[in-house]
């Protein structure tokens, strides 16, 4: 009895060690990200939610393939969060049902309805307009109303843009297929590409340099990048700022198309309500100021504002048709874009 006993005693004694940090593990909580967006864009975000929460957050970064990666790992992902930029990207997690349906009604409340999806499983996180830059010199801002007035002959051998397969015009004509219907948004497009200077090429930085080299005088590009090329710490970058305007178009009508960085919760996330605690912190106050002030960015949550750059611009009306619609006619647009050679 007392050897039973001096065994039993051991044995507990031997388990403490073990057991209280096993315990302390499992409690900690951790999230994992999987994200397309560049380190050095979400870290400060992903940094001031560790010290508001004391969650520890580690990030896989990729420009792509996560998709498939989430396919190949299944149920064993560790993926708690998904990160991406471009409606059509989220939309692909949503089609091959990678990510969870989420309940949370301060995502509801901090996001207007045509920014995130009806069944609730992305959300949009932060807004930037597709918008066009003219030469300061060479174009008058009463020049272009509509983003349908770059299909004008006027404009032939004026216009640059980056390739229409890029998703962000894949959805600017998404937006107008939304609005116009295909056959009429195919005209456009066909007349749009009759009118550019160049062939497709480049990033949105690249167009800007275009204008200020007078390669042509009116592109099509994303604001953020205006107000990256206004601040870098690249003085040619700054010329290249210096030399154009920016249009947001269709003012008196429908508005500026819209896109959208965003996040969803990974299907297979073990840690689901911390995963939902990260979104929700990213449509909030501090997160939303950032999305401005770091990425030049415009808040989804209304009753955020802007940055000082950000708002230097000047405020526009923007198209509320819903961003999962437009997802839906991304290949509708990029058959088009085929036809057109764009």
């Amino acid at each position: 009895m007392r050897f039973k006993t001096l065994l039993t005693a051991l044995a507990g004694a031997l388990l403490l060690p073990v057991s209280a940090p096993l315990m302390a593990t499992a409690q900690a909580a951790e999230l994992n990200v999987y994200s397309h967006r560049q380190p050095f864009l979400i870290n400060p975000f992903l940094k001031a939610f560790e010290k508001e929460t004391g969650t520890q957050v580690n990030v896989v970064f990729a420009s792509k393939g996560l998709v498939q990666r989430l396919l190949a790992e299944g149920r064993r992902s560790p993926a708690d969060v998904v990160l991406t930029v471009d409606i059509g990207r989220l939309y692909a997690y949503a089609d091959k049902n990678l990510f969870a349906r989420v309940s949370s009604p301060k995502l509801l409340k901090n996001i207007p309805a045509h920014l995130r999806d009806a069944d609730n499983r992305w959300f949009g996180l932060s807004k930037r307009a597709r918008v066009v830059a003219i030469s300061r010199e060479r174009v008058k801002p009463a020049e272009i109303q509509r983003i349908e007035d770059l299909a004008a002959p006027k404009w032939k051998g004026r216009i640059c843009s980056r390739p229409g397969s890029h998703v962000y015009n894949r959805a600017l004509l998404a937006s107008m297929i939304a609005a116009h219907g295909e056959e009429k948004a195919e005209k456009w497009a066909r007349s749009l590409v009759a009118n550019l200077a160049r062939r497709p090429q480049g990033n949105d930085r690249a167009q800007v340099k275009a204008i200020f080299e007078g390669v042509c005088d009116v592109a099509i590009i994303n604001s953020y990048y205006y107000g990256k090329l206004k601040t870098s710490k690249v003085p040619a970058q700054r010329k290249w700022a210096d030399a154009i305007r920016i249009l947001f178009t269709n003012q008196q009508d429908r508005g500026n198309h819209v896109n959208i960085s965003g996040g969803g919760v990974a299907v297979h996330s073990k840690n689901r309500a911390e995963a939902v605690r990260l979104l929700e912190f990213l449509t909030e106050a501090t997160a939303q100021k950032l999305y401005g002030e770091i990425n030049y960015e415009f808040p989804v949550n209304p009753s955020a504002k802007a940055s000082n750059e950000v708002k230097s611009w000047g405020a526009f009306k923007e198209d509320r048709v819903s961003i999962g619609r437009i997802a839906t006619l991304i290949p509708i647009a990029q058959r088009v874009i085929d036809r057109v050679g764009w």
